[in-house]
């Protein structure tokens, strides 16, 4: 975690990510894409996240449209919304590090070969992840991601969510 970013701004990202992972909207939405995507390969997985870069920041784009139009996505916009300019974005992510929701349109669909999955997730239950201070590419702004797996109601791994607070005056 950097130096410079304060303990209670991450307190707070752990806070919320917590309360995220805890709802019941989540974890039914990671559940039902989890059954979805139980069959597919690495190949098509690496063949849906080049579709989602391409397109990223186009008027044409089925994947990322058909993502950021579900009443979850709405839930976490509304509570992006809700923080204050704190939270920059939120990603709700399933078994194989795909998106499931998220606040705001995040740069790539897959994000299993990131820390924020394999250091949650992978790791399971109550696993965390305090990124480092940084410019991130989808949301423009100078951040921190607190990650944390999410589980089911009987507390096995079913995915993991990323909460991204900006270091302002806290």
């Amino acid at each position: 975690m950097a130096d410079d970013v304060s303990p209670e701004l991450v307190a707070f990202a752990r806070t919320q990510a917590a309360h995220i992972a805890a709802r019941t909207d989540v974890i039914e939405h990671i559940i039902a894409q989890n059954t979805n995507h139980a069959h597919l390969t690495l190949e098509e997985i690496s063949r849906l996240d080049v579709h989602w870069r391409q397109q990223y920041g186009s008027q044409d784009s089925p994947l990322i449209h058909r993502l950021m139009n579900t009443p979850l996505s709405d839930a976490l916009r509304s509570l992006q919304l809700r923080s204050s300019e704190l939270i920059t974005e939120i990603i709700i992510m399933d078994n194989r590090g795909l998106n499931v929701a998220q606040s705001s349109v995040t740069s790539d669909y897959w994000q299993g070969d990131e820390a924020k999955w394999q250091q949650t997730f992978l790791l399971g239950p109550g696993a965390e992840h305090v990124g480092e201070l940084g410019r991130d590419e989808s949301t423009g702004s100078i951040q921190i991601q607190v990650s944390r797996t999410v589980t089911d109601h009987n507390g096995h791994p079913i995915g993991a969510v990323t909460v991204g607070v900006a270091p302002l005056q806290f």
